[in-house]
């Protein structure tokens, strides 16, 4: 499939408008609508058997999402499509949907119930110091098996979780609020990458060779963004040619190689502004730009704000 038959979504609009027929602006049972806005980004929550009352026919329609997505499936099957891998997931399940991950809805049963919670890398920006960034939990990887199999217990814990994440984030009304949303978040994940990390595949995980390239590549970028800035660095720790590692991560996602650098680097300058009280200049330093005057360039170009604008904007 060519890529311009692919459907970009940039957000919970997009994914409403392509899936959904009169989607109403929250799936939220307990307020119509959030009295406490913060910084950028988005979070949706909703449930599956809304979701499917709604639905569109639009089966095998391929996507690529700017966002991630966490499915709890607790009755019925879902039948998708997940990178170039299909699979038919039964209750108990939770599976993911990274960022720039192609994904397709196959099938959903009529009997279908669980959770659907999307979000972006900008909402999970978490105001705390070294945080756990999303690309490095397993099943957002591209390498990776997207889903793991839940026990009863571990089904229960889930869905409490999500509750209170749903609860949390349709009543606050304050910047702590908000933030004991967004710590919800990461501990769902955490908990998904506990029982992800314990349970063993007795088969790898098949990838094409062009596929598992674009994911070593990623991997590195998250290692080594800072030091390596051009793709012909990566090439060189790949034994590949640029020009064939950036076509490669193109077909695989849809954005040439330099986009990943250039969005590592600006995720990380986002987390030290919001996470920190060092100086700009301190952090373009950090950041390994030899002039403040370019990092501001940088930023503003990526962000549409200067440095400091984004740091009064969204930090508390």
């Amino acid at each position: 499939m060519k890529e311009h038959d692919i459907k970009e979504l940039r957000d919970e609009r997009d994914f409403k408008s392509f899936y959904l027929n009169d989607a109403p602006s929250t799936f939220c049972e307990e307020c119509n609508s959030v009295s406490y806005q913060h910084g950028s980004g988005f979070l949706e929550i909703a449930k599956l058997e809304d979701l499917k009352i709604r639905q569109r026919k639009i089966e095998g329609r391929q996507t690529r999402r700017k966002f991630y997505s966490i499915v709890l499936l607790t009755e019925g099957e879902m039948e998708e499509v997940i990178g170039h891998q299909k699979y038919l997931f039964k209750p108990g399940t939770m599976f993911f949907v990274g960022e720039n991950q192609l994904h397709a809805v196959e099938a959903w049963s009529d009997n279908i119930k669980g959770i659907y919670c999307m979000f972006d890398a900008d909402y999970f920006l978490l105001c705390i110091k070294h945080q756990i960034k999303l690309n490095q939990f397993p099943f957002f990887q591209f390498n990776k098996e997207p889903f793991i199999t839940l026990s009863e217990r571990e089904v229960g814990m889930m869905e409490h979780l999500f509750w209170k994440l749903t609860s949390e984030n349709c009543q606050k009304i304050s910047f702590n609020d908000d933030l004991l949303t967004r710590m919800f978040l990461n501990v769902i994940l955490l908990e998904a990458e506990r029982i992800y990390n314990r349970k063993t595949s007795i088969e790898q995980f098949s990838l094409s060779r062009k596929d598992q390239l674009a994911a070593q590549f990623q991997f590195l970028v998250s290692e080594h963004f800072i030091e390596k800035r051009f793709v012909s660095a990566y090439a060189e720790l790949l034994h590949v040619h640029p020009n064939y590692l950036n076509d490669v991560v193109k077909e695989a996602t849809g954005f040439p190689a330099s986009h990943f650098i250039q969005k590592q680097m600006i995720q990380e300058a986002k987390s030290r502004l919001l996470q920190t009280n060092d100086t700009v200049a301190m952090i373009a330093l950090a950041l390994n730009f030899t002039e403040y005057s370019y990092f501001g360039r940088f930023f503003k170009k990526h962000t549409g704000m200067t440095p400091l604008a984004f740091r009064k904007k969204h930090k508390h």
